[in-house]
């Protein structure tokens, strides 16, 4: 049911709000909107399993008294990550104070043509984030 699939992806995709563990997943299923397929419900119901797993799982901020001004952040992407668009996938994290403050997952706007161009493209994601 196309519609009961959506409504799922719906709902986890609110879910990435407080679970970045799930982003990359909710990412990848999401590609199927149009027309799910049986092993795309099947990755969605494994979605929802794996967090019933640990219902209690989420963020954590730590309080450490102070707030420790500095920020990292880790982006990642693949190169040519969908076999039907070769589109990549990036994603990246932003901590502030140890703190896990922003993250994203997505498919790239574009193809990419080396793995490079798609890393420095995760990159660049992640610098419009910091400046914001």
């Amino acid at each position: 049911d196309p519609e009961k699939y959506r409504r799922l992806v719906g709902k986890l995709n609110y879910l990435t709000i407080t679970h970045p563990d799930i982003s990359f997943a909710v990412c990848v299923v999401s590609h199927f909107m149009s027309a799910p397929r049986t092993p795309h419900l099947q990755a969605v119901l494994q979605i929802v399993r794996y967090l019933k797993r640990d219902p209690g799982q989420g963020l954590v901020f730590r309080d450490r008294g102070h707030l420790h001004i500095s920020g990292y952040s880790y982006p990642d992407a693949s190169e040519a990550g969908c076999p039907i668009d070769r589109r990549s996938t990036s994603g990246y994290c932003v901590f502030l104070g140890g703190n896990l403050v922003s993250w994203k997952c997505n498919k790239q706007p574009i193809v990419s043509h080396s793995s490079a161009e798609a890393e420095y493209r995760a990159m660049a994601n992640v610098s419009g984030e910091l400046q914001w």
